[in-house]
């Protein structure tokens, strides 16, 4: 993100009603919590929204962070769970939503395809294979998703991604041996599927 004693400074500067401070730390670090957001909800005004609830708790919260662990790690913590937190919101929503409402009433063709999703980080060569393989991580457990979106997708390593879990770094490891076989068990059905 950028150096970790700067943070700490901005950080200080925040408890003491520094908006500035605010605005400087939301700058440098705004690109990486909206990245991971839409690594997990894959459309870009939800993941605005999730990054301006980071940001948010972050400033309600600024005051009980207690430094177990670095600045990065603690916004990287509450980016996960604000993302969570909008999956689950999400499903909540769908299961009292009506199938039909997801067809157009005449035509009855999907009006809605999130086959457009874009992350920074995939080429446009890539694109339609992003979308099949984060299909298939939508269908991991929550806990795997977030190891390897935190390390697959934003390339974090895994004690950095054990940091921000509050787990042990073989568990992470663990997950992620999982969460690849499931990944590759979902990819080798779609595939069978597409070519069958």
């Amino acid at each position: 993100m950028t150096d970790i004693n700067d943070l700490a400074v901005l950080l200080e500067a925040i408890r003491q009603g520094d908006q500035e401070a605010f605005r400087q730390l939301y700058e440098r670090t705004k690109t990486r919590v909206f990245n991971l957001a839409l690594g997990y909800v894959r459309n870009r005004e939800d993941a605005e929204e999730i990054t301006q609830d980071v940001y948010v708790e972050l400033f309600r919260s600024v005051g009980s962070f207690n430094g177990d662990a670095s600045l990065a790690t603690w916004l990287y913590r509450i980016a996960v769970n604000k993302s969570l937190d909008f999956l689950k919101h999400q499903k909540r929503q769908k299961r009292f939503a009506f199938l039909t409402s997801l067809f157009d009433s005449h035509t009855g063709e999907t009006l809605y395809q999130p086959t457009d999703f874009s992350h920074p980080g995939i080429t446009l060569e890539n694109k339609e294979q992003a979308v099949i393989l984060f299909k298939a991580i939508d269908t991991l457990s929550e806990k795997q998703k977030t190891a390897y979106i935190l390390t697959k997708v934003e390339g974090l390593t895994n004690v950095e991604t054990a940091a921000i879990m509050q787990i042990s770094v073989g568990a992470v490891e663990s997950l992620l041996q999982r969460a690849t076989e499931n990944l590759k068990k979902q990819l080798a059905g779609f595939y069978k599927t597409l070519n069958g």
